[in-house]
């Protein structure tokens, strides 16, 4: 989804704000309760009965059952007997869970959902609102993200950007400090949520962070950053209700990016499904065209991704991206983010110098590099002409190491954003999934240092034989699923009298 070294402390504004602690909240209800019960205790033995918060009415009725007939007791008697022997009850029994034991711990709830909030979407709890403690949350927000020490120093004077697709959970402010933590100098985020039509207008304020927290740190968003679109869009389709809907979240990205200084935006260029491949392109075409004569757009520069499947998939062959570059009037505002493994997965081989110079060659006299703006790094769980987008960490997959020796030093793609959006999952001592983000730091210094990089060298071959043992295992089991879709393929389709959903082995989640 590891080493430390430090950086230059986080400003306050990004610092992570720290979760109330449920002993406080809780102290409330605890000090009350020994009050009640001491205020018990005290009743006088003269019979003289005070107030006790404590119900003995019914446990009365059953003690005057008990009362012998030889001793006359008064009702007056009685009663102080069953409040005093009540009172014993309670004094020398454990404290019983009370229901309103809960109300601190969801009141902590909200202050922790208040904190990391705002366009996040995020709901709480029924009748948190009533809560004591959420009136804290205005006090504890000052604070801020706590400070996240870096794993490792970002490098100054390398001739790339090399970074990673970080997250901007809680605002897109939050994003810089990810990025800090990782030794970052390129990055990628989400401006909104990918999974969703609905989403709040960016924040002024957590634009105003983001905006300040590159100042700050010398993040030059506008040459570094870039963006992802969301999934759903998709600009191809021909129904005037979705293709208005994918519009209009397309046009609200590029307008978050210009607000916030970042020029270039990322998106998958489209699915023809529901309509022709030719169709299809020109509909994705006459968006950005609209988009940019759109002032709220400013000068940001949407980018086409290259994609790992043929089939109805759009950008799956660098002709693709060429056919709608074509039909885009403003050449000065398109761009091209080549993603290797994707191309890899679509048949365009990267792992010898010949056959990455013939990718790029190709790539050229299709498209134009002029056009090459970002790149997405990820190795590939999947073989050549597998059609699969199964990303796989660096010289882990079929792609290897030496193909990313070849890419970091072609000096026509020095200074471009690099984003990593390489897996790091792994499994704590427990067998729990988490996320390593130590993966993404070595990496970043791993490419850094492939520039020059003599393969002949004892490190590089240590390197390429540590990380090819590493992923053994996966491109063994990814690649023997591919083989049996294969096999599968070849064979002439069977017609069945009812049809049935074909059921796939291959339980892969594809990556972006």
């Amino acid at each position: 989804m590891s080493s430390d070294s430090s950086l230059s402390p986080i400003p306050p504004h990004l610092q992570a704000p720290a979760a109330e602690s449920v002993g406080e909240a809780a102290s409330p209800l605890t000090s009350q309760s020994n009050v009640e019960v001491h205020e018990a205790l005290q009743a006088p033995e003269n019979g003289v009965s005070a107030e006790a918060p404590i119900k003995g009415a019914k446990v009365g009725k059953k003690r005057k059952a008990d009362t012998s007939p030889k001793a006359k007791v008064t009702k007056r008697a009685r009663k102080v007997t069953v409040k005093e022997e009540t009172v014993a009850t309670v004094a020398s029994a454990p404290p019983p869970a009370k229901p309103k034991a809960a109300k601190p711990k969801k009141a902590a709830c909200k202050v922790k959902i208040e904190q990391e909030t705002a366009d996040n979407n995020l709901a709480h709890e029924p009748g948190e609102a009533d809560s004591p403690v959420a009136t804290k949350s205005k006090k504890t927000r000052k604070k801020k993200d706590e400070i996240i020490p870096p794993l490792a120093e970002r490098t100054t004077g390398s001739k790339l950007r090399v970074g990673a697709h970080v997250s901007a959970a809680g605002g897109i402010h939050n994003a810089i400090g990810n990025l800090l933590h990782i030794g970052a100098n390129a990055f990628a985020l989400f401006m909104k949520s990918q999974r969703t039509w609905k989403n709040p207008e960016l924040n002024p304020e957590h634009a105003t962070l983001f905006i300040d927290g590159c100042k700050n740190h010398q993040v030059e968003v506008a040459d570094c950053c870039v963006p992802h679109g969301s999934y759903l869009v998709n600009l191809a389709h021909p129904d005037e209700e979705r293709k208005k809907q994918a519009y209009d979240s397309f046009l609200d990205d590029l307008t978050r990016c210009h607000k916030t200084g970042i020029k270039y935006y990322n998106f998958h260029p489209g699915n023809s499904a529901a309509t022709t491949r030719d169709a299809g392109i020109k509909r994705i075409a006459e968006a950005i065209n609209q988009a940019h004569k759109d002032p709220s757009t400013g000068t940001v520069m949407p980018l086409l991704e290259t994609m790992a499947t043929l089939g109805n998939t759009i950008g799956g062959q660098f002709q693709d991206i060429a056919d709608i570059i074509k039909q885009v009037e403003d050449k000065e505002r398109i761009g091209v983010c080549l993603d290797t493994c994707h191309v890899f997965a679509a048949g365009y081989d990267l792992r010898t110098p010949k056959a990455y110079e013939r990718t790029m060659r190709e790539f050229d006299e299709t498209i134009g590099l002029n056009y090459l703006k970002a790149l997405h790094v990820n190795d590939s769980k999947a073989p050549l002409y597998s059609f699969r987008d199964l990303h796989a960490r660096i010289g882990t997959g079929y792609l290897g190491l030496r193909a990313f020796h070849n890419l970091v030093n072609d000096k026509r793609l020095h200074g471009l954003p690099m984003v990593l959006e390489t897996p790091i999952d792994t499994k704590d001592e427990n067998g729990k999934k988490i996320e390593d983000k130590s993966i993404w730091a070595r990496e970043i210094k791993m490419l850094e240092q492939l520039v020059d990089m003599d393969i002949e060298s004892d490190q590089f071959k240590k390197w390429e034989a540590d990380l090819f043992e590493e992923g053994t295992g996966e491109r063994e089991r990814i690649g023997e699923q591919v083989k049996k879709r294969a096999e599968k393929d070849a064979k002439p389709k069977k017609k069945k009298g009812k049809m049935k959903a074909e059921t796939d082995d291959e339980d892969e989640t594809e990556e972006d």
